[in-house]
């Protein structure tokens, strides 16, 4: 199979010449097709596994990620008499395309980017899985159309000039992330999840069609006993298909409830499964946590010590390979990195079940912000005192929507706050999104396109990529997904502790230690070293001021912002407008690289 593929060029179809090392697909007068792939082979490490792949009809597809029930259906499609050369899901894909045409795609449970050149409809399709596991994005305008699993990719064409797309910057700011299909840079978009592009070369016309959406909560009659056995079921199914692998696997285990569990039920399925945790100083409690399960379950556990010193050493190189700017330090740069080290190609991981099963503590508040928010009358009289309780209500009485609380949760610069910042470009407007009830579903749908979707499993893909392997998903199959989004709401939030469904089910196998403690998702003590280390604040002050010199920003506000660092979040609007002047001088200072 190839499996998480690094992709510089997918496919590209272009009215001039690219000096490229790829294989020229078609030349005529038109313009040109050029295809080309990296593989990371995982399964069927034979040639026959190798792409682009060609069908005997002539259909060619390059395809990034991983089909779990390929084997399905490819029996399926041998019962219609298809033979195979290859034992990947590459071709079963190709081939269930031209058995099934672009119903294949919904017939695919895993992760997945891919493109296939019909040649007999002279059209060209791309897609991205459900939610958007694996990145996609694509350049067009009036002569070019160019696609790739990383944006660097599309940049390194060099057939049109690189301009910055400021309502993704906008976006980025506001939710520190951009939101597909937006990206920061301008004509180049992220292929949404859940979505198919078709490219009629006929007329060079690009459409865009959705192929799934997250279902609607049922009214069923359901116990929570009855659902807990569901999705303790469906979720030993995903990991047990998600273990299958040609190359080394290991689980990333950091001793909270949602990577533990999976461990463990690897565990079962693998007796030789190994699983690691990443340790990074303050971050102790979660090293016994995960000591003492691997103990209980005779898991061979490593323990990777990693200091902050070595956060700093390739820190700038860091900041740009992610293409935009960024909230935070990734650290799942370095969980790749070990697995890399120690020849393992694949990583199973916990991440997704936060999104899935309601992880995050500010989701506790939704009930307290449904009943105060129609007060929000009140708000215009509420003086602005920083970090008071005053500050604290009048800022939840702002809040108009849904997607607003969710947006403050992810702890994003405020409107005001951008609408303070940008000395143009204010007139970009945002469209205004269907009016929605003020629930745990509707939290759910922005949780899950937008945290999970464009942030978390984005960031994931470039840190596995960097180093050659791949992250796996087990919480976020196609059958966990559905079940989850179509039980009654009452089920899946409570309002008083976070994840009740998936704790259900996890006390059978946890200790006591792991289900008490708290919620807590890591993060670098960044104001720590802001405070304290003399390398990481001389780094964020040289930055800062090369920003100021480029006169896009009110220099005075980010003076105030500068002046005003007391707590954790002054610092991330800091650091946001750091990486931002990283991420310019990488694509937009040829000079300074």
């Amino acid at each position: 199979m190839h499996k998480s593929i690094k992709i510089y060029i997918y496919f590209a179809y272009i009215k001039k010449i690219v000096k490229t090392k790829y294989h020229l697909l078609k030349n005529d007068k038109e313009g040109f097709f050029s295809l080309g792939f990296r593989r990371l082979s995982i399964i069927d490490l034979s040639e026959n596994g190798h792409q682009p792949m060609v069908s005997e009809q002539g259909n060619i597809i390059t395809f990034n990620g991983e089909i779990y029930n390929f084997k399905e259906i490819k029996s399926e499609l041998l019962e219609f008499g298809y033979t195979f050369k290859s034992n990947t899901d590459t071709e079963v894909i190709l081939k269930g395309y031209e058995h099934f045409g672009i119903d294949i795609i919904k017939k695919l449970d895993g992760m997945f980017a891919f493109c296939i050149y019909d040649v007999e409809k002279q059209k060209l399709i791309f897609a991205r899985d459900r939610i958007g596991i694996k990145p996609l994005f694509y350049f067009y305008d009036s002569q070019n159309l160019i696609w790739a699993s990383e944006i660097k990719s599309i940049l390194s064409a060099h057939i049109f000039e690189q301009k910055i797309n400021w309502k993704g910057v906008k976006l980025n700011f506001m939710y520190q992330t951009t939101i597909s299909p937006e990206t920061c840079f301008e004509n180049i978009y992220s292929v949404e999840p859940g979505h198919f592009m078709v490219f009629d070369t006929e007329n060079f016309n690009l459409k865009k069609i959705q192929y799934w959406e997250i279902p609607e909560p049922s009214s069923q009659n359901i116990s929570v006993d009855t659902a807990a056995l569901k999705i303790e079921e469906l979720l030993r199914n995903s990991v047990n298909k998600q273990l299958i692998s040609d190359v080394p696997l290991i689980s990333m285990m950091s001793g909270g409830i949602d990577s533990t569990l999976i461990s463990i039920l690897a565990k079962q399925k693998d007796e030789k499964l190994v699983c690691f945790t990443v340790n990074y100083q303050e971050a102790e409690k979660e090293i016994i946590n995960a000591k003492i399960v691997a103990k209980e379950n005779s898991i061979k556990h490593e323990v990777v010590e990693v200091g902050f010193s070595e956060i700093f050493v390739n820190l700038k190189e860091n900041i740009e390979h992610f293409e935009e700017p960024y909230c935070s330090i990734e650290v799942l740069l370095n969980a790749a990195k070990y697995a890399k080290s120690k020849n393992y190609k694949v990583v199973l991981t916990g991440n997704g079940a936060d999104e899935l099963f309601g992880g995050y503590s500010h989701l506790l508040k939704l009930n307290r912000w449904k009943k105060i928010k129609k007060f929000s009358f009140l708000a215009p009289f509420i003086p602005k005192l920083k970090y008071d309780i005053l500050f604290k209500i009048k800022n939840q009485l702002e809040l108009k929507s849904v997607e607003d609380f969710f947006r403050q949760g992810q702890s994003g610069m405020r409107n005001e706050e951008i609408d303070q910042l940008f000395l143009t470009h204010n007139n970009i407007k945002f469209p205004k999104t269907d009016k929605v009830e003020a629930n745990y579903a509707s939290y759910f749908k922005e949780d899950i396109s937008k945290s999970l979707s464009s942030h978390h499993v984005f960031r994931d893909d470039l840190s596995a990529m960097k180093n050659g392997v791949e992250f796996r998903y087990p919480y976020l199959s196609n059958e966990l997904i559905d079940y989850i989004a179509q039980l009654p709401e009452n089920l899946r939030f409570n309002g008083i502790e976070n994840k009740p469904l998936l704790r259900k089910v996890a006390k059978k196998y946890l200790p006591d230690e792991v289900m008490k403690m708290p919620k807590k998702g890591f993060s670098f003590p960044m104001l720590y070293w802001y405070k304290k280390d003399h390398f990481f604040r001389t780094f964020i002050i040289e930055n800062i001021d090369y920003l100021k010199k480029r006169k896009i920003f009110n220099n005075a506000i980010i003076d105030t912002w500068m002046n005003s660092i007391e707590k954790d979040f002054d610092l991330v609007k800091i650091w946001q407008l750091v990486t931002f002047e990283i991420w310019m001088q990488k694509y937009f200072d040829p000079n300074k690289n």
